[in-house]
């Protein structure tokens, strides 16, 4: 993984299969929580890797239909927004954005908009 002013690049396309995720550590990204890259449907999205409920590790969830379901309590929570989608979550997590960029995949900070992680 490298670091720039442009984001962090965090994988080559084809390096997190479909339906998996990556782990970012926070002190690769520098920010408050791990950072977990997700890879569904050709798209890939990234949230704060700390469930809101359970504290529990969303990379390690299970990815289907645009959401992630969290191993500890099934809480989902959607990709793309960082919404919870059932209890017994009720807080989203933050997400940020990510961008493939000649054949790589980049991950951009989002700010801290309040949101758990």
């Amino acid at each position: 993984m490298s670091t720039t002013s442009t984001g962090i690049r965090v994988a080559e396309v084809g390096g997190i299969e479909d339906g998996e995720a990556l782990k970012v550590p926070a002190e690769t990204t520098g920010h408050s929580d791990a950072i977990a890259v997700f890879h569904d449907g050709g798209a890939y999205y990234a949230l704060d890797d700390t469930c809101s409920h359970g504290q529990a590790s969303l990379s390690e969830g299970w990815i289907e239909d645009g959401e992630v379901e969290c191993p500890m309590h099934s809480a989902r929570f959607c990709l793309e927004s960082g919404q919870p989608q059932c209890m017994p979550a009720i807080a989203p997590v933050r997400a940020h954005r990510v961008e493939v960029r000649e054949g790589e995949i980049w991950l951009h900070i989002g700010p801290d908009d309040g949101a758990v992680g």
